[in-house]
């Protein structure tokens, strides 16, 4: 008992350690791939297609200042306000469901970019437990500005495509700082489904998100777009 004793303490020192340093790093370093990047990659290639990845760091302050107020206003509104978790809309989403009501997400934006950053896509109970962790080490760890540059460079915006640069150049043929509120608005409109919608080519019902959006960012305050970290625009 003694040795296992022993042992779980190591791996749990090794744990904590590994995981910090990571979210030090990242304070500071750009974040070069994804678990869901990987993830992507390995399902295009099972399924046969063309294997294709767009991502490119590009620092907050080389995006349009439309861009974190977009996706605030579609993803997360009281981003500036909480710690990391937004228990308002945690209790909303725990009420629609126990009432049979469509299931919503009450993730916030800290925590999208901690599973997006260390942990895997698929939902379950330990995952959510890893989210809650790494969701208080990047909000004690990280400034809001910095939370907001990794979660615009990492958030899948499409096909293969990651990151605020990618989605720019694929979709708009445009510089990520050129972007103008209503792209900004019709990007956060596909957020919940990259997938299936697509900011190049809008149906009906992103034209109503984006209109809705669009209303909606009129009531967020200017973003302070410096960092304070590491604004080179590097990393693949």
């Amino acid at each position: 008992m003694r040795m296992i004793r022993r042992w779980v303490a190591r791996i749990l020192l090794f744990f904590f350690v590994s995981t910090i340093l990571a979210v030090v790093i990242y304070r500071f370093a750009p974040v070069p791939v994804t678990p869901l990047m990987l993830l992507r990659l390995y399902e295009q290639h099972k399924k046969g297609e063309t294997v294709q990845l767009h991502h490119h760091w590009v620092a907050l302050s080389h995006m349009s200042a439309h861009m974190p107020v977009a996706v605030i206003a579609s993803e997360d509104q009281r981003f500036m306000q909480h710690h990391g978790f937004d228990f308002r809309e945690i209790g909303n989403a725990l009420s629609d469901q126990l009432d049979g009501k469509r299931r919503r997400g009450g993730s916030t934006i800290s925590q999208q970019t901690a599973k997006n950053v260390f942990l895997w896509p698929q939902s379950s109970w330990l995952r959510k437990g890893f989210e809650t962790y790494f969701t208080l080490l990047i909000e004690l760890i990280w400034s809001k500005q910095r939370i907001m540059e990794v979660y615009l460079n990492t958030i899948e915006m499409g096909h293969g495509i990651y990151g605020v640069q990618a989605v720019a150049d694929d979709h708009f043929h445009c510089q990520p700082s050129q972007l103008s509120r209503s792209q900004c608005a019709l990007v956060a409109a596909t957020l919940p489904n990259p997938l299936k919608y697509n900011s190049a080519h809008p149906s009906p019902y992103m034209l109503r998100r984006q209109k809705a959006i669009l209303a909606q960012m009129k009531t967020i305050a200017p973003f302070p777009m410096a960092t304070g970290g590491n604004g080179a625009d590097s990393g693949r």
